[in-house]
């Protein structure tokens, strides 16, 4: 058994988690962290790509409205290149309740969110495909955000503070010692998924971020009184861009009503429903049919367009005793940080959830003032104020960026996939600096296969340069290639409708028919640790297709998610 230490150990790798990690660590204290799979492969990496503006919840939120407009500002900046600056509109449908619109103003000026109307023709204007009948508009500053960018900007900037960032490691207990009449954490035990070596970690203390699996690493601790409620919510990617600013409803937060432009494609999110198990999200039939319909409310003519990928997060919700316990829909999306020492009578731990990616940040610093203050250490956040690595010129992201890139290098590389616009070199250059990341891991960073073919060109090619630049044999990268596309494919089966059809079936017939992938040389299944996703099989329909997919046991570990 490895044995190693530090000052805070951080569970989970999603935005809050690696927050606390870049904070924790840019204030001096030696940190590592724990993530189970790969970092935003959470709730993190499962959302519709919104920074909000605090417009959403200005009459139902006020508090996150205040934190998500300040917020905005800050991410904005310090993750410029993982930002897009879209900017939004809150629009009142044909037969959308006038009275909450009569409010919006007034609710944003008293919460610091920056909203103006405008006409209706000014809208349409801006956004040609919008619903004619929209009866008013306001205009203020969502954008969108990549969540993974986002993420490893601030891994990179923990790491270089001296953080250690440890994926594909499972905690599987909290160590625990009598403290002056109460327990106090005093270590951690984890596994390794990769390695299958077990590591045994000295902490001074321990920071909950797990999200929606929060309430497993309290126990651990023997902490009961952590009860996270997962809301359940899907979303829907469209084949391109269909508005160019983020379109919400300007209603009661509802099903179905925002769509956010995000990189090439669309984004449709989003429902709310408790679920029982995050490891196992449902994506029901009548809910993709509810946001097809709720999308054609935004944008006639939404229903014809080709949806490409479903997916489903999970929303780590402190349980509000406020509202029934399954009506996720209502309860508070307020961040909460518990010092267990104080409410539990555990000493050494803290556990923060609820809060969105927009707040991550502001989130991260509350943690680690809670930790500091715990131990007696009092130094001051400055993640506002410094950007993360790929972001110091403080220039947004721009969709003709990787456009412009590789008409700068067209003569001196391949373009790998063609609907992201990756490029060899973007490939061989990230497994450089991350060995022993997987294909899919790859894929979250770079984007491969999240356009409208979903992988069925790219896919392929991507696996051809593992075995061509001599990090597997061709055995192990055709395994790659499999477990990649099983996860693409899970995606899939929840929109099998329309246009969709003939793209699932050309991508089915080149890579089952002419490729033969199913018979490939095999290798054993790549280790992983993909957060699992199951599909009802009634509701997806699945054909020959899916038993085939199935054979490889991908319904238990595939992660169901993509953009």
């Amino acid at each position: 058994m490895e044995h190693w230490s530090a000052d805070v150990v951080v569970v989970g790798g999603g935005a809050t988690g690696v927050g606390v990690a870049r904070d924790a660590a840019m204030r001096g204290l030696s940190v590592i962290l724990l993530e189970r799979a790969d970092l935003g492969q959470g709730t993190s990496g499962r959302f519709h790509g919104l920074l909000h503006s605090g417009g959403r919840y200005v009459v139902s939120d006020p508090e996150s409205a205040r934190e998500c407009a300040e917020e905005n500002i800050v991410v904005g900046k310090i993750h410029a290149s993982a930002v897009e600056r879209t900017g939004g509109l809150f629009v009142v449908g044909p037969d959308d309740d006038p009275a909450y619109s009569d409010g919006f103003l007034k609710a944003a000026a008293e919460t610091g969110v920056r909203a103006e109307e405008i006409s209706v023709g000014a809208a349409l204007a801006m956004e040609p495909r919008l619903n004619p009948r929209i009866k008013r508009a306001f205009a203020v500053d969502d954008a969108s955000v990549d969540g993974w960018t986002m993420i490893w900007g601030a891994a990179r900037s923990a790491r270089a503070y001296g953080a250690r960032i440890e994926t594909y490691h499972e905690v599987v207990d909290v160590i625990t010692r009598e403290d002056h009449g109460r327990q106090r954490v005093v270590g951690v035990k984890a596994r390794g998924l990769k390695s299958g070596q077990d590591v045994l970690i000295d902490c001074a203390f321990l920071v909950n971020a797990s999200g929606a699996w929060a309430g497993q690493i309290a126990r651990m601790a023997g902490v009961r009184s952590v009860e996270i409620v997962s809301g359940r919510g899907i979303m829907i990617a469209m084949n391109h861009r269909l508005v160019n600013h983020v379109i919400n409803r300007c209603i009661y937060p509802a099903d179905g009503d925002i769509l956010v432009p995000d990189h090439t494609v669309c984004i449709i999110g989003t429902t709310d429903e408790r679920a029982d198990d995050p490891d196992h999200l449902d994506i029901p039939a009548h809910e993709v049919q509810q946001m097809m319909d709720a999308g054609e409310v935004l944008v006639p003519g939404f229903r014809k367009a080709r949806a490409v990928h479903a997916w489903a997060g999970a929303r780590p919700l402190i349980r509000d005793m406020s509202v029934e316990g399954s009506d996720t829909r209502h309860m508070s999306r307020g961040m909460s940080v518990i010092n267990h020492g104080a409410m539990d009578d555990v000493a050494g731990i803290v556990t923060v959830a609820g809060g969105k990616l927009t707040t991550y940040r502001l989130m991260a610093k509350k943690t680690v003032d809670a930790v500091c203050e715990d131990i007696g250490i009092y130094r001051a956040c400055s993640t506002d104020r410094e950007a993360v690595p790929g972001s110091e010129d403080n220039k947004n992201y721009l969709i003709t960026h990787r456009l412009k890139k590789n008409e700068d290098e067209r003569l001196g590389t391949q373009t790998l996939c063609e609907c992201e616009l990756v490029t060899r070199r973007d490939l061989t250059h990230l497994m450089a600096q991350q060995p022993n990341a997987s294909f899919d891991d790859l894929r979250r960073q770079l984007r491969i296969g999240m356009g409208p073919c979903q992988g069925g060109f790219c896919s392929a090619r991507v696996a051809g340069v593992h075995s061509c630049e001599g990090r597997m044999d061709a055995g192990s990268a055709s395994e790659l290639l499999r477990t990649f596309l099983a996860h693409r494919w899970i995606g899939l089966w929840p929109i099998m409708m329309g246009e969709q059809v003939r793209e699932t079936a050309l991508d089915f017939w080149m890579l089952q028919g002419t490729l033969d992938i199913e018979d490939l040389p095999q290798a054993p299944s790549p280790l992983h640790a993909a957060t699992p996703v199951s599909y009802s099989r009634a509701d997806n329909n699945k054909g020959q297709a899916g038993a085939d997919i199935q054979s490889h046991g991908v319904e238990k570990t595939g992660d169901g998610h993509a953009k």
